[in-house]
């Protein structure tokens, strides 16, 4: 009976490989269409916005031609809302990836050597896997609010308490000897670009994807390289500092700060 259940075990972890590795494929993809997408809604905005009345006038006859062909119409809608269909979808799908892993690798392990092991449910899994996503979520923000009034009172430290000599990004230089922030920032800004090997003006799904890529190539649990661990760490520190809120400060940032 116990060979058996080692036999059913075995099968099961092999559904599991199977499994998590469909999974991944599927996300790769979603996230693979929801940047092509958003790269064709931008360049018909750019042809718009370049073309102007030529565009319009071309555009009567076109809708007329996509009107006439309501197939390529429905696939024309779809890749326009595919950005916002697809986040959505990519979210629930790596839910299911996680929990569903999760309890196909316990359920193996349960019938490979169930000594010390609880059979759990998928229920159970869930559950405890919505739980953590929430207290990572809450220690995520904490420590997200925590970086942007560090930002903040550097910021306003430089402009008006080392001497009142800096009014910002491209104002003069202050008679303080603290660093100056806005040099601070955009520096930490690009080299955690560089660390994911993305361009400064990259969006931030391509952010999220590039980081994806990378943590599989450097996870301690898969990857030999001797500096995998520090390499993984640098990733996510690159990855948690190119969130919304540092993308837009960046942005708004006019020329190289003095």
């Amino acid at each position: 009976m116990k060979f058996i259940k080692r036999i059913f075990g075995k099968i099961i972890y092999g559904i599991a490989v199977a499994n998590r590795f469909i999974l991944s494929g599927l996300v790769y993809l979603i996230e693979s269409g929801i940047l092509l997408a958003k790269s064709f809604i931008k360049g018909c905005f750019l042809l718009l916005s370049l073309g102007g009345c030529l565009f319009l006038l071309l555009l009567i006859p076109l809708g007329g031609w996509l009107l006439s062909n309501p197939l390529v119409l429905v696939i024309l809608i779809l890749v326009v809302a595919f950005p916002i269909l697809g986040a959505v979808l990519l979210g629930k799908l790596k839910d299911y990836q996680e929990v569903s892993s999760r309890f196909l690798f316990g359920r193996a392990e349960y019938y490979k050597d169930p000594t010390g092991r609880t059979k759990r449910s998928y229920s159970y899994h869930k559950q405890a896997y919505e739980t953590e996503q929430a207290e990572q979520a809450r220690r995520a923000w904490e420590k997200r609010a925590r970086q942007q009034r560090m930002w903040e009172e550097r910021f306003r430290q430089w402009q008006g308490g080392f001497g009142g000599g800096y009014g910002g990004p491209g104002g003069g230089y202050s008679s303080g000897s603290a660093s100056n922030p806005y040099v601070d920032f955009k520096t930490q800004y690009e080299k955690s670009c560089e660390t994911l090997g993305i361009p400064v003006t990259t969006d931030e799904s391509r952010i999220k994807l590039a980081y994806r890529k990378k943590a599989k190539q450097y996870h301690p649990d898969v990857s030999s390289a001797p500096d995998a661990t520090a390499k993984f760490q640098e990733i996510s520190e690159a990855y948690e500092f190119l969130n919304e809120d540092n993308i837009r400060r960046y942005k708004g940032m006019s020329g190289p700060a003095s």
